[in-house]
């Protein structure tokens, strides 16, 4: 089977508290988009080796082991029997980027070898499985926008809809880590909660809707902050980071004719 493991987006994401268990509560809004890993995952001869994982496309550094497809397979075994599989993974979203890629495939992985197993898994097992794996790793189990609170495991549906809008993503090559990321940022509660905030128009969401990873990680990087300005620049309604970044992201009414010093940092552009 051939199967899409999409990337995502971050419209707004407050950092409310740490938590005792050395996370923190957040507030979300997780938006998939059209920029997509690619899996292929076959049902290996009774007898096969139990497990294959091949890789191609952009990089990933750390070994098979520790890839979360891998870790997906290994959890799963815990759970059900199944045949034995073979996993090609075509990478086609940066690593390191706060769109996701990793979570996501690791979830698309979840339900795949869960459909080869006939379905033994509920989807409430799934989603607990997918947050062993990762803090957003249940989003990528649901389909639409969603709202994601607590440590990225409470998810509700979120009134967001960028249909006729279209979506540039930009990646200036900056590789960066949840733990430095949160180092910069000090938790607290919004005067306004994200869900009041997401149902305006998004034409109004550049001086309401923030990412609290942004000062820190733009103070440090000064290219993240020129990007998105030259995306406001370019006519954006809106333009954020993603995640913790260094992915950045602009909303526009129609397909915008980037400048060519903007052009080389597009990763993927189209339909939102």
């Amino acid at each position: 089977m051939i199967l899409f493991s999409p990337a995502k987006i971050n419209i707004g994401l407050q950092i409310l508290e740490k938590r005792e268990d050395g996370f923190h509560n957040i507030r979300s809004v997780m938006y998939p988009t059209r920029l997509c890993d690619i899996l292929e995952i076959r049902e290996l001869p009774e007898g096969s080796s139990p497990f294959l994982f091949s890789q191609s496309g952009i990089r990933i550094d750390s070994g098979h082991e520790s890839n979360l497809v891998t870790r997906a397979w290994r959890l799963l075994t815990g759970e059900t029997a199944f045949p034995p599989a073979a996993i090609h993974l075509h990478k086609q979203i940066p690593v390191g980027a706060g769109l996701g890629g990793g979570s996501s495939n690791a979830s698309i992985t979840l339900k795949a070898l869960n459909q080869m197993a006939g379905n033994r898994l509920t989807p409430e097992r799934l989603e607990v499985l997918a947050a062993r794996l990762g803090s957003d790793c249940p989003f990528f189990l649901h389909n639409g926008p969603m709202m994601m609170e607590g440590r990225g495991e409470i998810l509700s549906q979120a009134e967001v809809n960028l249909d006729g809008s279209f979506l540039v993503l930009l990646f200036p090559g900056i590789h960066l880590s949840t733990v430095e990321a949160y180092a910069g940022v000090v938790p607290k509660i919004p005067e306004e909660p994200l869900e009041s905030l997401v149902v305006k128009p998004v034409d109004q969401w550049r001086d309401l809707i923030k990412n609290d990873f942004e000062q820190s990680v733009c103070a440090k990087y000064p290219l993240i902050r020129k990007l998105k300005n030259a995306l406001y620049h370019a006519g954006a309604q809106y333009a954020s980071l993603s995640g913790s970044g260094s992915s950045i992201y602009g909303i526009f009414r129609e397909s915008p004719h980037l400048p060519p010093e903007l052009r080389k940092y597009v990763i993927w552009e189209g339909a939102a």
